[in-house]
């Protein structure tokens, strides 16, 4: 193993670059190679795209929330068992934050410098021409430390615009990887929170491989992979522990209502000897009852509010817990559920498990999106009263009441987010990693 690596980013979101990386990814698993695929940003759906691409799991790689020590330990650990990885960026290549992380900004550029893997730059084409020279030229020369290996241009119409695109990219030198044609069939259709999750496609498998047919017939493969660069990240960036497992048997609510844990975070907890033990609301499930812990995970209870209502062995399970004083907590679709009630996009209101005074509604929504450098204010099942993490939020719902003692401050601003109250607790930010003190 070489640890190499590409990193498939794209000057504006919307380029197809979702597309790009998933068809690589499966066709380089078809050729016998062993590819591990990774995402930049915080990011819980398209992940679970790049594993039914190609069999293995896929990480996140977050220069915003998370230590370099934790990126360059996630990254090594996806170039080790590799003979090539494919990371997919997020939003443009120079997209960020506006506040300074801890390796920039939170963009694809951040982590393309940290571990000097080469960019493969997808340019949509559909309205260019002669003009996609200085575009390509631009990003090319825009920052030093970000080495771009070639273009594969997307979205092209006829041959006669595959040539025009070509000669003018010619002078550049740049190699052009491939260029693709429209395809209308492989499109993934979105929900609010982005793509419509991976397990909901009857015909993802179909959809994946017609991907994969489109990059074997129109992209050079093996230019691709010549192009790809070794991981090299700085030596001082020794792995480190990541988020501390909440406890020692930790309960986790695992269905298509709650599907938002970080792959590296399980992981991490169970080579910290905690034991996860799943559990589904949806099929009206009871957590552990031998659990110390109770997780409910982010995702989309608003689409199935009735059918949580309705689970009477879940609420029951959760309730007897906190009663025990069983530790519970909730991040952002989970946090909801804990509360008093839920109006969903029709305004009906649906009982939740009333933990916290919290009621929530997608009726009105509001986005809601950004990184949160949070401290706790009281103890909970993550950390101590004082205990910093860095994570994000990104959600539609709207609060209509949320009363009681607060979990988190938010550093930025000093406002106050999420609750707690005996047991439990839950906030809508979703935990990526603790931050220095």
């Amino acid at each position: 193993m070489t640890h190499d690596g590409v990193i498939v980013a794209a000057p504006s979101t919307g380029s197809g670059k979702t597309t790009v990386t998933l068809g690589l990814l499966r066709a380089f698993a078809r050729r016998g190679v062993e590819v591990r695929p990774a995402k930049v940003g915080p990011d819980y759906i398209d992940p679970r795209f790049h594993e039914a691409a190609c069999g293995q799991t896929s990480v996140n790689l977050d220069g915003w929330a998370m230590r370099p020590a934790l990126v360059a330990e996630l990254a090594r650990d996806v170039a080790s068992a590799a003979d090539l990885a494919v990371v997919e960026g997020v939003m443009g290549l120079f997209d960020g934050a506006q506040q300074t992380g801890t390796l920039g900004n939170g963009t694809t550029a951040d982590i393309a410098r940290f571990t000097g893997w080469p960019v493969i730059l997808v340019v949509d084409c559909s309205g260019l021409a002669q003009s996609v020279a200085p575009l390509v030229e631009g990003f090319r020369r825009f920052d030093p430390g970000v080495r771009i290996a070639g273009a594969i241009l997307n979205k092209a119409g006829g041959p006669r615009h595959w040539d025009m695109l070509r000669e003018a990219l010619e002078p550049s030198g740049l190699p052009v990887f491939g260029v693709l044609p429209r395809d209308g069939q492989i499109e993934l259709p979105s929900r609010h929170l982005g793509l419509v999750q991976a397990e909901e496609h009857a015909d993802l498998d179909a959809r994946l491989s017609r991907a994969a047919d489109l990059v074997e017939t129109h992209c050079d493969l093996e230019a691709i992979r010549s192009a790809a660069g070794a991981l090299a990240c700085p030596g001082d960036a020794a792995g480190g522990a990541q988020l501390p497992p909440l406890g020692q048997r930790i309960a986790v609510a695992d269905d298509v209502a709650f599907r938002f844990v970080y792959p590296h975070q399980l992981a991490g907890w169970r080579n910290a000897g905690a034991e996860i033990v799943p559990f589904s609301p949806l099929a009206d499930q009871a957590p552990d009852a031998n659990a110390d812990v109770v997780f409910l995970p982010g995702g989309y209870p608003e689409l199935h509010a009735g059918r949580l209502a309705a689970a009477q062995a879940f609420a029951d399970g959760i309730r007897q817990a906190a009663a025990r004083e069983v530790s519970i907590y909730g991040e952002c679709g989970g946090y909801m559920v804990l509360g008093q009630g839920l109006v969903d996009a029709e305004n009906n209101r649906h009982r939740m498990l009333g933990l916290l005074d919290l009621e929530t509604s997608f009726a009105e929504r509001g986005l809601h999106l950004g990184y949160r450098d949070i401290e706790a204010v009281g103890s909970f099942a993550a950390g101590a009263a004082g205990s910093r993490f860095r994570g994000h939020e990104f959600h539609y719902a709207s609060v209509l009441r949320e009363e009681g003692a607060s979990l988190f401050r938010r550093r930025e601003d000093g406002s106050h987010m999420g609750l707690r109250r005996g047991p439990v607790a839950g906030s809508f930010a979703h935990l990526i990693d603790v931050a220095d003190q």
